[in-house]
């Protein structure tokens, strides 16, 4: 199982990234992806999660933040808007997490595999 996260940068606050995170080895047919993120300083957060049939955010980026996918495409995206300089991180995609509700308390070393990650910098 391989996960490549691909779409950090440097954004203004109030823009916007998508974060693609893809997949090989395995299928999204059959298998929740989450993605967590680590700012500098701070311990690492999951904030959302695919499942499916079900989607999962932190309240941190609720409302602004949306995870999709393309099964086709073996690909899993996070649409990231209305950037605050906080959500400065890196940023990771990960696998299994069963249930979509668990990213909020599952440290991704526990999962089975992760990415190399993806630097977001938001900042003006």
């Amino acid at each position: 199982m391989q996960l490549a996260e691909s779409g950090g940068g440097l954004v203004q606050p109030g823009g916007s990234l998508t974060l693609s995170c893809t997949v090989s080895g395995f299928t999204l047919d059959n298998f929740s992806i989450g993605w967590y993120r680590q700012a500098p300083g701070k311990e690492r957060e999951g904030i959302s999660c695919i499942g499916l049939t079900s989607k999962f955010y932190a309240d941190s980026v609720k409302g602004r933040f949306t995870i999709s996918r393309d099964v086709a495409r073996n690909t899993v995206y996070l649409q990231m808007d209305n950037l605050k300089p906080e959500d400065t991180a890196i940023y990771y995609c990960a696998t299994d997490l069963g249930p979509c509700s668990r990213v909020s308390t599952i440290p991704m070393e526990e999962l089975d595999a992760w990415g190399q990650g993806t630097q977001v910098t938001v900042s003006s």
